[in-house]
């Protein structure tokens, strides 16, 4: 990372931005990520990505694969531009010696980003999976709806929550805290994550640079971005499992429930086994992959100095 100086309007346009595309890119990955998390053990709707994709398109349309975006799409960018921010913050307090970074001291940076990107990802993930996994849920009660009625037993099928029902409903029952259900397991994803994310993705990024002073082109830090965050992506998967299944306010037929991260891990481990942590690790790295290549391309070239300097400058 070059050691120019941004300021900060500049680095939450870039995070920004960034995580708009990202997001739009990939989104239907990542609900496919969620719902092959959450289904247990003699309860699989889905038998992979694909699968997943298909049945979606099936039986919601196109647009099922959206659902939950436009929470994504109005959190993320807080959430990235203050990851980016955080980052570029730590990394700058933490060499104001003018000594190259450590690797510990990057580590540190990561960290610090992790834990204050927290603040808004809890809630925006909270929500998401709700949405995302709503038509899964939908699906395996039409199913028993089908096997009810061919024994002459009516069924009702719940109708489609949105998000601001959600937030109502949580706020009302359980006031903030209630957004904030699962936090202690997206600490413990998000900060491994950007302990391993952004170390590695600054080293690698480096590979491309001719000199210190200059930056990497911008392909080699799109790929960089994507070989880091697939690699942080797939080594914290237990961990968003963990997350994934906690947060899930709604279970299906025979689901179990979990009163936390020790809870959830015991009952994970004896029922469906140690693969089970890697639930949609392939969905999870395809997701961030180039969510993060697309982040590191923006922030590198810089589109948010761009727009400031568009905005500030002199009109005839």
């Amino acid at each position: 990372m070059a050691d120019k100086q941004i300021s900060l309007p500049a680095k939450l346009i870039n995070g920004g931005i960034a995580g708009l595309i990202g997001v739009t890119c990939v989104f239907p990955i990542d609900l496919a990520k969620t719902r092959l998390q959450n289904q247990q053990n003699g309860q699989r709707m889905y038998s992979s990505m694909s699968d997943c994709l298909i049945k979606t398109i099936r039986s919601e349309g196109y647009f099922g694969m959206y659902r939950g975006a436009a929470v994504n799409l109005t959190l993320v960018t807080p959430e990235k531009a203050i990851k980016l921010a955080a980052n570029d913050f730590f990394r700058q307090f933490l060499s104001k010696d003018g000594k190259k970074l450590t690797l510990i001291k990057e580590m540190l940076a990561g960290c610090g980003a992790g834990t204050c990107q927290v603040i808004v990802t809890t809630p925006m993930e909270m929500l998401k999976i709700q949405l995302q996994d709503a038509g899964r849920l939908a699906a395996q009660r039409k199913l028993m709806a089908a096997q009810a009625s061919a024994n002459g037993v009516a069924e009702s099928i719940p109708a489609r929550v949105t998000a601001m029902q959600i937030s109502r409903e949580l706020l009302r029952s359980k006031g903030i805290a209630g957004l904030y259900k699962g936090l202690g397991a997206t600490l413990l994803r998000d900060v491994p994550f950007s302990i391993i994310y952004f170390p590695l993705f600054a080293n690698l990024n480096k590979l491309g640079q001719k000199t210190p002073d200059e930056k990497s082109p911008f392909f080699v830090s799109f790929l960089a971005g994507c070989a880091a965050g697939s690699t942080a992506a797939v080594a914290v998967n237990p961990c968003d499992v963990i997350k994934t299944r906690l947060q899930s306010l709604q279970r299906g037929v025979n689901e179990d429930t979990y009163s936390g991260i020790i809870d959830c891990t015991r009952k994970i481990w004896r029922s469906e086994g140690p693969a089970a942590f890697l639930k949609g690790a392939y969905c999870r790295a395809l997701v961030i992959a180039p969510l993060f290549g697309i982040a590191q391309v923006v922030y590198f070239i810089g589109i948010g100095e761009y727009l400031l300097g568009f905005l500030h400058s002199p009109r005839d």
